[in-house]
């Protein structure tokens, strides 16, 4: 498989794929997303496209899109939309500032059922983090997926908050290069 890194509007020369992948690892179990869900990610891509530090990588095998991960530079002050106010909580508003404002942020990763287990997962995660400012990368992650949370943990990531007492939510992860990483309260 081929991986391409892309850093503007040329990934939207790739929507159709892109919004097959995402249903194919989302609307399925443990992320059991809607087909809403799938058309709201690909109305969003025009804008995160713009984002500062933009950044997508594409899996080919052959001609098809099997994989992709997308990731732009977190913005200070922090977002209030979506999943943000949830990390802010967890991280406290210094910490949130210091370690996730300027640092690339991992919107999507998916990959097609067919190629899982594959290390195509891992090798798209390097792709889009590689070149972060000062090896600063983070993402957030549903609690639901224990195969999503264990992947990250054996890529070298750091999880950095705690779930709800619930056991429901989400969680912040620090990447392996990451200078803060070492700091989040253990173990978790």
């Amino acid at each position: 498989m081929d991986i391409h890194v892309i850093k503007g509007a040329d990934l939207l020369d790739h929507v159709a794929a892109l919004r097959s992948v995402y249903v194919d690892a989302f609307c399925a179990p443990p992320w059991n997303e809607d087909e809403e869900k799938a058309v709201a990610f690909v109305e969003r891509l025009p804008v995160n496209v713009g984002r500062p530090g933009f950044t997508a990588a594409l899996a080919f095998a052959g001609p098809e899109v099997v994989g992709f991960a997308t990731a732009w530079t977190t913005l200070s002050p922090f977002p209030t939309d979506r999943c943000y106010p949830q990390a802010a909580v967890g991280l406290g508003p210094d910490r949130t500032m210091e370690w996730l404002c300027g640092a690339r942020e991992i919107d999507e990763l998916a990959v097609r059922a067919d190629v899982r287990g594959t290390g195509l997962a891992a090798e798209l995660l390097e792709a889009v983090t590689a070149d972060a400012p000062e090896g600063r990368s983070w993402l957030l992650t549903s609690v639901q997926s224990a195969r999503a949370m264990s992947f990250y943990r054996r890529q070298g990531w750091t999880q950095a908050t705690h779930p709800s007492p619930e056991g429901k939510g989400i969680v912040v992860f620090l990447s392996p290069r990451h200078p803060a990483r070492h700091l989040a309260p253990q173990p978790l």
